[in-house]
């Protein structure tokens, strides 16, 4: 449990652990299924962010604004990198490995600005809607949370990796089936159906998911959860 905890605090977070010393698929499968709980301190930032806003009586878009940047820099922004570079590797080429090489480059093409800021701004506007002093801050910071049950979804054990070696490789085919269900029930109807979609679109182009996948389905998971619940 050690190990896995670890694991989930030192890829999801920027808080600084112990780097585990062996991944192994009991490891990694710990690590995926403790994934919301291990960004419960930036779940608490967010809400935080919003209350003292809404207390300064600030403009909720722009308190939203910051609550995202202060969620990315927590993150160290790993997860917006995963999205551009999912979005760049899907319109890229037809060809998987032509995508993947596109993927693994690491810079950002015009489908993957375009992503990252219709996301960001689907998760600013949808944010704006939590800004007070009151429950709806603290639904924003647990919503934090469940978006990371996108990783039980991309690491079912029904999903491959698109290659033998890295993030994609060591976590996936971990989460049982049942949990993946539990984890888009959570994320509400709509945010679980998205991943879920994401999911088959990259085994269907990339023959797989890779850690770049991961991270996109989080963002992805994390905008829609909070338009989702935003009528609350």
């Amino acid at each position: 449990m050690g190990e896995s905890w670890r694991l989930a605090v030192g890829t999801l977070t920027a808080l600084p652990v112990r780097a585990v010393s062996a991944v192994d698929r009991r490891t990694a499968r710990g690590a995926m299924l403790l994934a919301p709980a291990a960004v419960l301190p930036l779940g608490l930032v967010v809400t935080l962010v919003l209350v003292l806003g809404a207390a300064a009586d600030l403009p909720p878009l722009a308190v939203a604004f910051v609550a995202v940047g202060a969620l990315a820099m927590g993150s160290r922004a790993l997860h917006w990198d995963g999205l551009s570079d999912t979005a760049d590797g899907l319109t890229a080429s037809y060809d998987r490995a032509r995508s993947l090489e596109v993927m693994r480059t690491g810079t950002s093409g015009p489908a993957g600005v375009v992503a990252t800021v219709v996301v960001l701004g689907v998760q600013v506007a949808a944010l704006a809607a939590y800004v007070e002093v009151g429950w709806r801050a603290a639904l924003a910071g647990v919503l934090v949370c469940l978006s990371r049950c996108a990783l039980w979804i991309v690491c079912c054990t029904r999903v491959p990796p698109a290659r033998p070696d890295g993030l994609g490789a060591a976590v996936t085919r971990t989460v049982p089936v049942p949990v993946a269900v539990v984890g888009g029930v959570l994320l509400s109807v709509v945010g679980g159906l998205v991943v879920l979609a994401l999911t088959r679109r990259t085994v269907s182009r990339f023959g797989g998911v890779t850690g770049d996948v991961l991270g996109a389905a989080i963002e992805v998971a994390l905008a829609t959860t909070l338009l989702a619940w935003s009528w609350a």
